[in-house]
């Protein structure tokens, strides 16, 4: 069974008004978001390390820092995507 396409209008907080898709979605979606934006910062920072040639300590120290915090992020994702898709499951086993 397919889900009807969501739609393209944004609200002022980023997320989609009249998304005929669930709040587990839009959870994962959001996460997805987050994701994409610390890991274009991580980008940045290395493109700056790499091109301009700031390979002093505090800037690599700083890029170690963003990538330590996006592995804590994508972990974070994982495990709460996991128990509520499985809250989600365990329910559906009830109805």
């Amino acid at each position: 069974m397919m889900a009807a396409a969501p739609s393209t209008s944004t609200s002022g907080s980023g997320t989609r008004r009249g998304d005929s898709g669930s709040w587990f979605e839009a959870l994962s979606e959001a996460w997805g978001n987050t994701l994409d934006q610390e890991a274009g910062r991580i980008s940045q920072m290395s493109d700056a390390i790499g091109v301009d040639g700031n390979d002093n300590p505090s800037d690599i120290s700083k890029l170690t820092a963003e990538s330590l915090r996006m592995g804590f992020m994508s972990q974070s994702e994982s495990s709460s995507v996991d128990s509520v898709g499985k809250a989600l499951e365990t329910m559906a086993r009830k109805d």
